[in-house]
């Protein structure tokens, strides 16, 4: 054999090696973030419903609305009830929004990661 042939064949084990070596290496790294992102998207997930707004509170208001009128009847003068603001502030509202926006990333980065396995 000449001189070339025996460098691409020692060219060809070398750079096989390298290319299992990174295969390797970037499928544990697919798994590390499939993991991260699935605790990350659980946390997350708990942190925005904890933000929702209460039904109870909701369904109490209008359970006591309710037992007014029957007890005044109907051609009385609706009560008057002081009810909760129901829109959010300024600062919640950008809180919901990052915690959104945070678990779309997290669910994209998480996507990636198994497209990159499937590839």
């Amino acid at each position: 054999k000449d001189a070339l042939s025996k460098f691409w064949a020692s060219y060809k084990t070398v750079s096989g090696e390298h290319d299992d070596d990174m295969l390797e290496r970037c499928n544990e790294n697919m798994d590390i973030v499939l993991i991260f992102a699935g605790l990350f998207s659980a946390v997350n997930t708990a942190f925005i419903i904890a933000m929702q707004p209460n039904p109870i509170d909701t369904t109490n208001l209008l359970l006591i609305q309710l037992t007014q009128i029957t007890l005044n009847g109907s051609s009385a003068t609706q009560p008057t009830i002081i009810c909760p603001s129901i829109g959010y502030s300024s600062s919640k509202s950008w809180m919901q929004g990052l915690a959104y926006a945070s678990l779309a990333f997290s669910l994209l980065a998480a996507y990636g990661a198994v497209m990159g396995k499937q590839w």
